[in-house]
């Protein structure tokens, strides 16, 4: 038992009885899961060259982590291990904010889950179209995102265990091509290259929601924390492991792609790297190197699709959302969670590379906010709740930390199109609607929905069986 400044609450600290049954995730697994939900390799990471240089991009990939990645890595780690459960993000600002807010940042969260799985199938085509121009356009490439989205779910139904250790081959796999493309640029090199800048000629949108979409979702894993072997100790782990590993994966290629060949800044677009392989190594590292991107767009989206499915299983148990959320099939997952997540990435699949990332981030950007201002509020009210893994500052310092990426998010919004602004803030208010009805329903009798048996209530009140978070 836990006891957060006197109050006890039942299994916060404890193995989910909904999931004993079921393999736990290693130390190993879980860093690949958590590189594929961030990063899944370089990537996509094209368009922050396009859009201000190399200089910009190859300063950003290394100081953003400093800004953004590191503080939500903290973060994720002291409050994952404090929840260790499904639901996650979900379940801190529950305690800390109330159930209102704790569901509105599930419906943000989520949502911005299935947009940004939306992206890989818009990637993994955007790689082989050199080779198969078919895929470019028309029925030939919807026909694509169609069978890539039910194999990929298939294998998430499969179960976690899988993905896992999927993740982990497929991410070895995904980074040699760009380990040999490294060395084959070697006697190519030009340092000063590196040090090209044009500061009045900046896509700043572009160049920051490509930062920031290759660096954040660090909390993501959290969602999933009850299917973690110990998660108190394995979690601040294998976040400090995925953090090394994703850092390395961005400024390597760079370093090697803009140092090796002549800038054209145009033509640096997602799936430039191949065209990179193919000068500097001939058409066996482009083949390399596009199969890599094809089994990396496999390796995020399983990875991201287990996040959001689990997402919805944990606030399912909390009673945050009907029972039938919370149904396990015989390999021990969500299934109603994955189709669900799946049938989003199959509705979004349309839009294009730049717009869908616009609008995860702006979503997101929204969920952080809630998780911050959860994060302190636990620590001041709080302080003497167990925290198997504490980051080492005192509130203050804490508070000081979390103004870096504050002011990181307000810039990123501010730089969103009046598009993309319109309708994030169009589907953060159906979050607004859903919340009142999900408690009508409850009260009606509709549908059914699980008691919240462990989730203290840090004012004094436990959630005892037979009464639901909703509300």
């Amino acid at each position: 038992m836990g006891d957060f400044g006197g109050l006890q609450h039942k299994g916060i600290n404890e193995e989910s009885p909904r999931s004993k049954n079921f393999q736990k995730l290693s130390i190993t697994s879980l860093v690949f899961l958590i590189f594929y939900e961030v990063s899944g390799g370089p990537f996509g990471i094209e368009d922050s060259v396009r859009a201000a240089g190399p200089l910009l991009s190859l300063l950003g990939f290394l100081l953003l982590p400093l800004v953004w990645s590191i503080p939500e890595a903290l973060i994720t780690a002291e409050l994952g291990t404090m929840f260790p459960e499904n639901g996650g993000y979900v379940l801190w600002v529950s305690s800390a904010l109330g159930p209102f807010w704790g569901f509105q940042l599930g419906w943000m969260k989520w949502l911005s889950g299935v947009i940004d799985n939306a992206l890989y199938p818009v990637l993994f085509l955007d790689y082989l179209k050199s080779g198969i121009p078919a895929l470019g356009a028309g029925f030939m490439r919807t026909l694509a995102v169609l069978i890539l989205t039910v194999g990929l779910t298939y294998m998430n139904y499969r179960g976690l265990t899988i993905v896992g250790w999927v993740a982990v081959f497929l991410g070895v796999f995904s980074i040699l091509p760009f380990i040999f493309m490294g060395f084959v640029a070697i006697p190519k090199l030009d340092v000063s290259r590196w040090l090209v800048s044009d500061f009045n000629n900046v896509d700043w949108s572009l160049y920051l929601n490509t930062l920031f979409w290759n660096l954040n979702y660090w909390d993501s894993i959290s969602t999933l924390a009850g299917e973690v072997r110990n998660p108190k100790k394995t979690l601040p782990k294998a976040l400090f492991y995925a953090l090394i590993l994703v850092v390395f994966v961005y400024i390597y290629p760079l370093l090697a792609g803009t140092g090796s060949i002549p800038l054209e800044r145009e033509l640096w677009t997602d799936g430039y790297f191949s065209d990179i392989a193919k000068i500097l190594g001939g058409m066996w590292l482009t083949l390399w190197l596009q199969a890599a991107s094809a089994l990396s767009n496999m390796g995020m989206f399983v990875a991201e699709m287990s996040s959001d499915s689990y997402q919805l299983l944990g606030m399912a148990e909390k009673g945050m959302l009907p029972e039938f959320f919370a149904k396990r099939s015989q390999y021990g997952t969500p299934v109603v969670g994955i189709l669900f997540s799946a049938s989003g990435v199959l509705l979004l699949s349309w839009m294009s590379f730049q717009e869908i990332v616009a609008a995860e981030n702006f979503l997101y950007c929204f969920g952080m906010f809630l998780e911050f201002i959860a994060f302190i509020k636990l620590r001041m009210k709080h302080p003497l709740a167990p925290r198997p893994y504490r980051i080492p500052l005192g509130t203050l310092g804490c508070i000081l930390m979390l103004i870096p990426p504050t002011i990181l998010i307000i810039v990123v919004l501010a730089f969103s199109s009046f598009k993309v602004m319109v309708v994030s803030l169009l589907a953060m208010l159906i979050g607004f609607i859903l919340h009142p009805c999900m408690i009508y329903t409850e009260r009606q009798g509709w549908l059914k929905f699980s008691a919240s048996s462990y989730l203290p209530d840090f004012d004094g009140v436990r959630h005892e069986d037979g009464e639901s978070l909703i509300s």
